[in-house]
């Protein structure tokens, strides 16, 4: 069993004029544990819908979502919130860092949703993603790639099987980029959990050696191209 296994998942919306439009419609999906897959897709093609439904931010209108044999799907918000605490780390492209708590209290109030604080946990993190001396600063006197490497941290605060990227480099100029990739790449191998990635990035992209077009899996665009 995948580590990750989608089937039939849908997610729509209605728009002001209350016409429902199909964004996600993925008939059958999966990630191994410990695997590294990138997805890639323009902009507005629904992939940062599909990893928010995944991490369970989103609810699904049908189909089902199970990480690590546990079903995502159908359960109430609170629920979801916990599920993808124990099994989910989410490096977001905007980073969502709390801008009135230094890095060290970012990470920990990540773990706060999950097993609970570990500061020594925390502060090796950051040592790892080379912010040792940055631990008491707060997002705004750090610069956007410290920024990146606090988010990654605390995406692995609570050693979770599933890493979920979106866009991690989108926001980096190209030597950040590159630099921010490895790393994520790195920290995801070192502590066995597995990575989703999307991107609309060549450069990134194509250092993956599993990557697949989101229109070859979302059955919404593949229509809708044709």
């Amino acid at each position: 069993m995948p580590l990750l296994e989608i089937k039939d998942l849908k997610k729509a919306y209605t728009d002001p004029e209350g016409v429902r439009n199909v964004v996600v419609d993925v008939p059958d999906f999966g990630v191994e544990a410990g695997a590294q897959v990138a997805l890639r897709g323009s902009s507005g093609c629904g992939k940062t819908t599909f990893l928010n439904l995944i991490a369970g931010i989103l609810q699904a209108d049908s189909g089902a979502i199970r990480v690590d044999g546990e079903a995502m799907t159908g359960r109430p918000e609170a629920a979801r919130d916990k599920l993808r605490a124990r099994s989910m780390g989410y490096v977001f492209q905007t980073f969502n860092l709390l801008q009135g708590y230094t890095a060290l209290e970012n990470v920990l109030l990540g773990m706060m949703f999950g097993k609970g604080a570990d500061p020594a946990r925390a502060k090796a993190l950051l040592e790892r993603v080379g912010l040792g001396d940055r631990m008491g600063y707060r997002p705004r006197a750090l610069s956007v790639g410290q920024q990146q490497r606090v988010a990654v941290a605390r995406a692995l605060a609570n050693q979770p099987k599933l890493v979920l990227a979106d866009e991690p480099t989108g926001n980096l100029d190209h030597h950040h980029a590159e630099s921010a990739l490895r790393l994520i790449r790195e920290i995801c191998s070192e502590n066995g959990a597995a990575l989703l990635l999307v991107s609309h990035d060549p450069k990134i992209l194509d250092q993956f050696e599993t990557r697949h077009d989101f229109a070859d899996i979302n059955r919404r665009v593949r229509e809708a191209s044709v």
